[in-house]
């Protein structure tokens, strides 16, 4: 703890009093400030004037991120025969169906994404208890429910990022990690935002976009310019 208290401390000094700064002095400062032995990902968390209690104002959505998230993406997918064998050939990590739900009810879950094709739903369906809190449910809104499991399985390794709001309506993801170029960071930022943006239930009422910050893993936030964030 001792040593974390250093890291962040060396980084509020290098963050000094900045807030509501651009996307790009945002960028800067965290690239200087993180000093773990580790390339720490670049996190963004978005404050939104939803209350996601209500099913009109719930916030979800996918975005590919234009330079990737420089993360190594696990995904399994539950499928049959010929599409099981296009999972396979699309780089899927792991494939599977009834065999599959055994091993993931068993407590065994070696995956950061999961797709289906939607004639394995009612098998995968069960599993609702253990991947829904874990977000890793097939859902047809995000694409992972589909017959074109080789789309999925390829945009989930190229830097595809699903988002969905939390009960206090903050939607968070990485967007990157502080060994990438400054200026794809910001584009990634910037795409991030943008997918969010265009994501705006119906029942949102008032100021959606309330704020935007970004972190790296071990460091200190700052917030950022809406009007820079949401720029083009």
């Amino acid at each position: 703890m001792a040593k974390l208290g250093k890291r962040v401390r060396a980084a509020q000094d290098v963050f000094g009093t900045a807030t509501n700064v651009s996307v790009e002095d945002a960028v800067a400062l965290i690239k200087k400030a993180a000093s773990a032995k580790f390339d720490e990902t670049v996190e963004i968390a978005m404050n939104l004037g939803v209350d996601p209690r209500h099913a009109d104002q719930m916030v979800r959505g996918v975005v590919q991120l234009p330079n990737g998230t420089g993360k190594t993406v696990r995904v399994a997918v539950f499928a049959r025969g010929a599409k099981a064998d296009e999972a396979k050939a699309a780089g899927a990590d792991i494939v599977g169906a009834e065999d599959l739900m055994e091993t993931i009810m068993g407590g065994k879950i070696e995956f950061d994404r999961c797709i289906a094709t939607p004639d394995l739903m009612p098998l995968v369906g069960r599993l609702g208890k253990i991947l829904g809190p874990r977000n890793l449910m097939p859902n047809p809104k995000v694409g992972t429910v589909t017959m074109d499991v080789k789309t999925a399985v390829e945009a989930a390794k190229g830097g595809e990022v699903q988002f969905k709001v939390e009960k206090a309506g903050v939607v968070h993801a990485g967007v990157g990690k502080v060994s990438f170029d400054a200026d794809k960071l910001a584009q990634n930022v910037r795409a991030f935002v943008d997918a969010v943006s265009k994501a705006k239930p119906a029942g949102a009422k008032g100021a959606y976009l309330k704020k935007v910050s970004l972190s790296s893993t071990m460091g200190p936030g700052v917030s950022v310019d809406l009007a820079s964030a949401t720029a083009n």
